[in-house]
């Protein structure tokens, strides 16, 4: 059995592919995955599942939102040793900035600098960004909000045809945290 965490890119932003938690929870579990909760209401879910790996996983549950809820949401599924790698692979000082300071972008497939060549990281000093296993850490001082860096980066010129969906650092923990029962 392995604890595994959804992140549904896109759900109940500006209103927008509303998605209730409560919902979500009971779709996963009419699935036929154990230990279903849900963190925030911004499409995060943690899950246990017997058989699948991530990406059929993924593809299973972007199919059973589509059916239930009539609109179709990229997914991306990942386990608790991911997300911890992911932790401690932080190339930033984690541990002294605030969680809205720091973000990890989860791609669908691993990605190359060759990708990012075309941002012109010097522009966006102080904000910084490095690559990881199918992650981005972006340094962002002020917050993703006011992150020039981060709508550089997520321009579909850069991003092209992968799957791409970012958390704050906070909620990164947090899903590790979730995810190591």
């Amino acid at each position: 059995m392995t604890t595994y965490s959804a992140l549904l890119r896109g759900i109940n932003v500006g209103g927008n592919k509303k998605v209730p938690m409560a919902d979500l929870r009971a779709l996963l579990t009419e699935s036929g995955y154990g230990g279903v909760r849900t963190y925030l209401q911004s499409g995060q879910a943690v899950f246990t599942a017997e058989r699948g790996d991530e990406e059929s996983l993924a593809a299973d549950l972007a199919a059973a939102v589509e059916k239930r809820f009539g609109f179709a949401v990229d997914v991306l599924v990942r386990d608790h040793a991911y997300l911890r790698a992911v932790r401690q692979g932080c190339p930033f000082p984690a541990d002294r900035l605030e969680g809205r300071q720091l973000h990890a972008t989860f791609f669908s497939a691993p990605v190359d600098e060759e990708r990012f060549a075309s941002v012109a990281r010097e522009r966006f000093l102080p904000e910084e960004f490095r690559l990881g296993d199918r992650v981005l850490y972006l340094y962002a001082p002020e917050g993703l909000g006011r992150s020039k860096l981060a709508v550089a980066l997520a321009s579909r010129r850069v991003v092209g045809d992968v799957v791409a969906t970012t958390r704050n650092w906070n909620t990164v923990r947090k899903l590790e945290e979730l995810t190591a029962v």
